[in-house]
Formats: structure tokens, C-alpha cells, sequence
């Protein structure tokens, strides 16, 4: 296990995916990986420089007889998502991704496998350290904290790069060219409260809602899967109307850009009405799992008896909670009507979380129309002004406009097509990749984004297809072999 992934082809890129997978690197603890990173570059003799957010940009000179070609810079990230399931005792802030491989498909035991965007910082370092390929001058910009909040690329000072090509290596679909991607903002809505003394004739119960799939907030916002922080308001919600529910605490996803796939509430029920409400529970549950049987299967609703609470949160707070949640607009809002099946305006409902005094509801708002996401920040500051909540909008960064004049793109589409026999399709995607961002700082920089095949990134589910790494490696070696002349 684990190392078998030595022994893939091409093993360029999967032993530097292995080294990946023993260095713990999880957003925003990253410090390990840089190093790593940083010192790799400096080992092969290469130009290296860490900046002030934590970017690593490292230089390569052109191979011989190639150095009249433009320049290039390959971008990946090298943060990954920590996400687990129920059960698995893993510490991503220490312990190694073990990883799988499975038929044609490598996985993580359990977690998170990394390969967004491992695979990409893997393939970048190939191409540092090879002595074979043919390529101009080459920079690799290795981007920090890109899956929560995107503080490397909007740290990134204008002037760093000059290459006038980028290729950001963090498509999840081999055989598609992605020429532009949504833009995003933090939204939060935050109700304080005071602790209430439970009067007499209470019992605890601590409700679950597991087993849903989660996923990536923007590839995967269409799926119809379910959202555990939904579907913990709708439990809660019922339960405080028909049996006189109390809420003590929540704790429901973990990530903004992870649809969360768990929520846990510590809650108190009168003992006369306990019986009633597992009854009235069990059928809700029954329902919600027939309304997303088939993309969503899994779920799992329980209460569990647990200690009595000492105190809940104010009933009136609660109460205007349940109404903000109910009301807040999750999952898809407008589907684009310039190109087929890609998703416009969504919002994913990610963290609700309780802790000293206020619950902050946390979401994560996209838009590749700027209009539009501005529209949909005013919704949900209404739900929040209307709830009495105090709602905060912050860390926005841009879309990036599709070119489909592109020169790197006409270039790479050839290619493609001469390598493989067939035409790449040409996407835009519902993810705030870091184009939209470098490209707001580097306004002149042709730009592309492409990889291996990806599926269920952002959760436990997570792995990548081993043969689209041999071709996202092939068409990468040969993209660089044919860079146009400066």
C-alpha cells in the first residue's frame, strides 16, 4: 500500500506525488511543504525565492537551443483539503496520506488523497528537475493556501513573474482546456447570544447527521447531494416546533469550499415529549433520505442519548437562527446561458458553529458574473439583517473571463488533438481557480488551466485516474516542447 504508487508510469510524476503524500500540508499549516519545496529547488541548483505570503517561486533556465522561447510559468498549489470520514484517526497536521490503488484509480485510506493539487505541484516538480525535456525558460510559482481563502495568489506581487504563458495544473478533467472560472466571497452571518438555565424536565440528545458524500462547492454544487447543514436546521427546526426542542450547541461542516457532509447538535427535549420526538424524528429521516436517494444515499439522522445540557442558547436567538438557515439560499442559483451545463451563481451553506456566546453561519458565494454575485450578497445580507444577525462579506476575488482567442490555447488545442486523435473541449469552470487572481496582478499573461482526471476532490472520496496522469504528463511534455518563439 502507500508506495505501490511508485511503480506507476509515469513515474516521474508519481514518486514526487508519493513525496507529497509523506509530508503533512494541509491549508493553512503549510510550513513543512514550503520548506520542502523550497528546498528541492535549491538542491537542484535552481533560483529559489519564498515571498512574503508564502508563494515559492522557483526559476529554471532554458534548455540548449531553447532559449529564444517565451517564457512559462507552471502554477500549482500546495495546500490540500483535510477532510475524513467518521471514525478514521488521522492527524493531517502530522501524519502521511496512505494511499491506494484501486483498478485504474489511486485513493486515500479514508481521507482526503491530495492529488488537487498534488498532481500538479508533482508534474511542476518533473520538469524542474528533469534534464532530458525540452522547454524555454520556465518558472514554477507554487501558490499557499489556495482552499481557504486563495491567500497566495492574492499575495502575490505584481512584478515576481516573468514568464508571459501560464499553465495552472488544476483542472480536474483530462482532455478539457479550461479558459476561464467563477469568482468568489466569504460571506457570514454571526447571532449572539446568552446562555438559558434549562428549567427542570429536560433530557439530552445528541443528533448526527453523517454519511453524505460532500464535495468540492463548486465542481460538485449541481450533484444534488445533500447538505448537512440543511438538513440539520430542517431536524432542529421540526423539533423545536412540534416537540419543544432546545439547542445547546452545533458544529456542522468544516471547510467554505467542502460541501459539508456532517453536523453534530447538542439539544434538550422535555421527558414528556422524548418519545414523540425520536417517533417524529424517524419519519422526517425517512423522508429527507427518499428525497435524495439517488444522489445522496448515505445519510444517516440519529439522536443519541446523551448529558443534560447545563445551558442552551436563548430561545428567541434560536428561533431567528432556524428562520436565517432555513432561509438562506444554498446550492445552485442561475446555470450559465452563454456556455452548456456550467454552473453560473451558486452558494453552498458550509459551516454553521457555535462557540462562546454567537453561531456563526458561514458560507461560500460564486459567480462567474460579477452582477450576479452581487445580488446574491445582498440576499443573503437580508436574511441575515431580517434574522438580527450581523452579516460580514470579505476576501471577494475575481473571476477570470473566458479568451477564446487565446494563443496558448489555439497552440495547446493543436497539439492535443495531433497527440491524441481528437479535440479538447473547451470549458470554463465553477471554482475559483487562481487565474482570475494572477491574472488581476498580471493582466497581460496568457493563461490556460488543465490536469488529470480528478473526481470527488474536497472529500474522503477523493482520487485520480492513472492513466489520464501518463496523457495530462505526455501533453505537458509536449506542450513545452512547442512553446511559440519569444
Amino acid at each position: 500500500m502507500s508506495d505501490d504508487i511508485l511503480r506507476l508510469e509515469p513515474q516521474a510524476v508519481w514518486k514526487n506525488f508519493y513525496s507529497l503524500t509523506q509530508i503533512p500540508r494541509p491549508s493553512g499549516h503549510e510550513d513543512k511543504i514550503r520548506k520542502f519545496i523550497a528546498d528541492f529547488g535549491r538542491n537542484h541548483g535552481l533560483d529559489t525565492l519564498i515571498d512574503e505570503v508564502g508563494n515559492v517561486i522557483i526559476r529554471k533556465p532554458a534548455m540548449s537551443g531553447m532559449e529564444d522561447r517565451k517564457g512559462v510559468i507552471l502554477q500549482a498549489h500546495l495546500d490540500m483539503v483535510p477532510q475524513k470520514n467518521s471514525g478514521m484517526h488521522h492527524d493531517f497536521e502530522n501524519d502521511p496520506i496512505v494511499t491506494v490503488i484501486d483498478g485504474e484509480w489511486v485513493h486515500a485510506r479514508d481521507t482526503t488523497l491530495g492529488a488537487d493539487n498534488g498532481m500538479g505541484v508533482a508534474a511542476a516538480m518533473a520538469v524542474l528537475e528533469s534534464t532530458e525535456l525540452k522547454h524555454g525558460p520556465v518558472e514554477v510559482l507554487f501558490t499557499s493556501e489556495e482552499e481557504t481563502g486563495m491567500t497566495g495568489a492574492l499575495g502575490l506581487k505584481p512584478g515576481l513573474l516573468k514568464g508571459e504563458i501560464m499553465m495552472n495544473m488544476d483542472s480536474e478533467d483530462e482532455g478539457e482546456l479550461f479558459i476561464g472560472c467563477a469568482g468568489g466571497i466569504n460571506g457570514t452571518m454571526t447571532f449572539n447570544f446568552r446562555g438559558q438555565t434549562l428549567p427542570a424536565g429536560y433530557m439530552g440528545f445528541e443528533i448526527k447527521v453523517t454519511g453524505l458524500k460532500g464535495g468540492h462547492s463548486g465542481m460538485d454544487i449541481n450533484l444534488g447531494r445533500g447538505n448537512a447543514n440543511k438538513i440539520m436546521n430542517r431536524v432542529l427546526y421540526e423539533g423545536h416546533a412540534l416537540y419543544g426542542l432546545l439547542l445547546a450547541s452545533i458544529e456542522g461542516g468544516s471547510l467554505r469550499n467542502a460541501i459539508p457532509r456532517e453536523s453534530q447538535a447538542s439539544v434538550a427535549v422535555p421527558v414528556a415529549m422524548a418519545e414523540s420526538f425520536l417517533d417524529g424524528l424517524s419519519g422526517l429521516s425517512g423522508k429527507i433520505k427518499s428525497e435524495i436517494a439517488t444522489t445522496d444515499p448515505g445519510l444517516i439522522i440519529e439522536a443519541i442519548p446523551a448529558a443534560i445540557p447545563d445551558t442552551v442558547i436563548e430561545e428567541g436567538v434560536f428561533v431567528r437562527l432556524l428562520d436565517a438557515v432555513y432561509a438562506c439560499p444554498n446550492g445552485v442559483m442561475h446555470m450559465s446561458s452563454e456556455m452548456d451545463g456550467l454552473v453560473e451563481t451558486s452558494n453552498n451553506l458550509a459551516i454553521i458553529k457555535s462557540s462562546r456566546g454567537a453561531v456563526a453561519v458561514k458560507c461560500l458565494l460564486r459567480s462567474s458574473v460579477d452582477s450576479a454575485r452581487e445580488d446574491l450578497v445582498a440576499m443573503i445580507r437580508s436574511v441575515s439583517e431580517l434574522a438580527g444577525a450581523v452579516s460580514v462579506f470579505d476576501q471577494g476575488y475575481p473571476g477570470w473571463k473566458p479568451n477564446p482567442n487565446s494563443p496558448i490555447l489555439k497552440s495547446m488545442r493543436e497539439i492535443y488533438k495531433a497527440k491524441f486523435g481528437k479535440t479538447p473541449e473547451i470549458k470554463a469552470v465553477h471554482a475559483g481557480l487562481e487565474c482570475g487572481i494572477i491574472g488581476g496582478s498580471y493582466p497581460e499573461l496568457d493563461m490556460i488551466s488543465f490536469g488529470p482526471t480528478i473526481r470527488y476532490p474536497h472529500s474522503p472520496d477523493e482520487k485520480v485516474n492513472i492513466a489520464s496522469v501518463g496523457r495530462f504528463w505526455d501533453f505537458l511534455v509536449e506542450t513545452l516542447a512547442n512553446i511559440p518563439h519569444a
